[in-house]
């Protein structure tokens, strides 16, 4: 008998994800990760004990790509970031975006904490923002968060007309959040 082809941690998460990219989590299954592999299913329970720490593998993937997507920003001025990391990750991985956005789902709980925490952090240093509590900027990410959700929905749909460009969605995005930040001010009486 022939030896067993051995992959890579991550050659096996990268299958899982490719499956993932264009079926969605739920039909990432062992069997159909090792015929992507062109394999058994034993060298992928050599390194995962379940399909559910191969799709949190997977997630962790996502979480990654989602902060790269992010960081390839990096204009300083972190909600114009945000909601253009999330416009691209809508368009470019649309299945991925309506399994983790538009369906009630455990995977992310623990990774949007993370990410609201890093937000924060971030929205931090921005001079715009200076002088609102932590608190304060969790609720202005929020409100970023719900319109800049609904038109990445929209993007990931295809819900919009065919001449709305990306420019305009970031033109867009860049008017809201000056609109929810002056509306805070307003509000703090700055």
């Amino acid at each position: 008998m022939p030896p067993q082809t051995k992959f890579s941690k991550e050659e096996i998460i990268q299958a899982a994800f490719e499956i993932a990219k264009v079926e969605g989590l739920d039909q990432i299954t062992i069997r159909k990760v090792a015929n992507r592999l062109g394999s058994s299913i034993a060298p992928i329970y050599v390194n995962f004990t379940s399909v559910e720490e191969l799709i949190q593998a997977v997630i962790g993937k996502i979480s990654e790509l989602s902060r790269e997507i992010l960081r390839e920003q990096d204009t300083g001025n972190p909600f114009h970031d945000i909601g253009v990391a999330s416009l691209r990750f809508a368009k470019e991985y649309s299945v991925l975006f309506r399994d983790l956005v538009m369906k009630r789902n455990d995977h992310m709980k623990d990774s949007d904490q993370d990410m609201a925490t890093l937000l924060v952090e971030q929205m931090r240093g921005d001079s715009d923002l200076a002088g609102f509590t932590d608190e304060e900027l969790r609720l202005i990410l929020l409100k970023m968060k719900i319109f800049q959700l609904g038109l990445s929905v929209m993007i990931a749909n295809g819900l919009l007309p065919d001449s709305f460009s990306e420019e305009q969605a970031i033109a867009m995005l860049d008017s809201a959040a000056a609109d929810v930040i002056a509306g805070a001010r307003l509000r703090q009486g700055f």
